[in-house]
């Protein structure tokens, strides 16, 4: 698909998808500038403090897009009370920030916000897609009031997306890692059963995709950023116990994860067979559709 040279302001540029997503957008041609919340080092940086509630309209009048991958990690703490206020804090709170901003005339005329394929929930062998129905646990209801807070430039006519990201796949960071980590060693067995559904996609994947959303304005509400091929959590560990040449038979148990993940136990041992309809609607083609493609990039 043909681009036009944007000015795209991503915030969350530091974390793994920003930074990748960034480099992509630049050698595409875009001018790509970072919303940091410290004062700027460089001259592609611009300050906004989401946690006091600050952007300045002027930060946002010479961009046509906003990417806001900004958000506490999910996994990265067991979901205390207050880690749990914090991941809402981190997401919705900022979300409305550049929403309001925005709708107040800043300048840009489209939005592209992180989500998240948590919003469906455990569903077993059930296939999901963008129109499919939230869950009513934690993530579920977090990744509804984390969308609903761009509300503000939807409502002034601001073209908006939310990427609703899987696991992601990749050598430098993410999900693979640790799998990596325990696979060497013999112990990259199943969590669990093994039969629940993994929504994967590598990096890759996800930087192809956020550049189209960034591109085609017409792409708008939920989106899923998963492989069109989901598949098993035991398929996914065999698959790496064999590109790794150790074995990935012995099941994690199910209260060994409880106790070592607290409340995201649930969330890391549901099925979501997610597929990604929106995207395939649209003709976007995935460069590891399935996961021998995938692991033959990665390993």
């Amino acid at each position: 698909m043909p681009t036009t040279r944007q000015r795209v302001a991503i915030a969350g540029s530091s974390g793994l998808i920003g930074g990748a997503l960034s480099s992509s957008l630049r050698e595409g041609g875009h001018d790509v500038v970072h919303l940091v919340r410290r004062e700027p080092a460089a001259g592609h940086e611009r300050r906004w403090d989401p946690s006091r509630g600050r952007l300045e309209p002027a930060v946002l009048a010479d961009v046509d897009t906003v990417v806001h991958l900004g958000g506490a990690g999910i996994g990265d703490r067991r979901w205390t009370p207050g880690y749990k206020r914090l991941l809402r804090h981190s997401r919705i709170e900022s979300t409305d920030l550049l929403a309001r901003t925005i709708a107040g005339g800043a300048g840009p005329t489209r939005l592209v916000t992180a989500s998240a394929v948590g919003y469906y929930g455990d569903r077993g062998d059930e296939v999901l897609t963008e129109a499919s129905t939230g869950a009513d646990d934690f993530l579920g209801r977090l990744v509804r009031d984390w969308e609903a807070a761009a509300d503000p430039a939807r409502d002034a006519g601001v073209s908006v997306a939310h990427a609703r990201t899987g696991i992601v796949l990749s050598r430098k960071g993410g999900a693979l890692t640790p799998m990596l980590r325990v696979g060497r060693l013999g112990l990259g067995g199943p969590l669990g059963s093994g039969r629940q559904w993994m929504p994967w996609i590598t990096l890759a994947d996800v930087v192809a995709a956020y550049t189209r959303l960034v591109d085609d304005p017409a792409v708008t509400g939920p989106v899923n950023l998963t492989t069109p091929h989901p598949v098993r959590q035991r398929a996914l560990a065999r698959a790496i116990g064999h590109r790794l040449h150790r074995p990935a038979v012995l099941p994690a148990p199910r209260l060994a994860i409880r106790l070592a993940l607290g409340e995201f136990a649930g969330s890391a041992l549901a099925s979501q067979r997610v597929l990604p309809q929106r995207l395939q609607e649209v003709g976007f083609t995935h460069r590891h559709a399935t996961l021998d493609e995938a692991l033959t990039h990665l390993l």
